[in-house]
């Protein structure tokens, strides 16, 4: 997959977890896990740049006596989101069109 298409893609089911609730690095991978491969070195540089464009808050809670780093979606966060699938809806019209007639041809 594209690195440009997969990154916007995971910035898209970050934002997309995080408007369900408030969550922590490693849950955030286990939750996108199931839909695209992602690791703890690829998903933290992705909050850094959510948090530095205003789409997300970040805050501190104890955890088993750590403190543990949640991440909770702003409002700019939830119109970003809102652009981001509306770009996804044109994207699989792209590729509805890219795959009209092509089911029973050969390669």
């Amino acid at each position: 997959m594209d690195a440009q298409l997969k990154r916007g893609m995971l910035e898209a089911c970050v934002l997309s977890v995080l408007a369900r609730g408030d969550s922590y690095g490693y849950q955030l991978v286990k939750d996108i896990g199931g839909c695209v491969e992602v690791s703890e070195s690829t998903l933290y540089p992705i909050l850094r740049r959510l948090e530095a464009g205003g789409y997300l808050r970040v805050y501190s809670r104890e955890h088993n006596g750590r403190l543990r780093k949640y991440y909770g979606i702003t409002g700019a966060g939830r119109e970003r989101l809102d652009e981001l699938r509306e770009e996804w809806r044109q994207v699989l019209q792209v590729y509805a069109f890219i795959m009209e007639g092509t089911e029973g041809e050969p390669a």
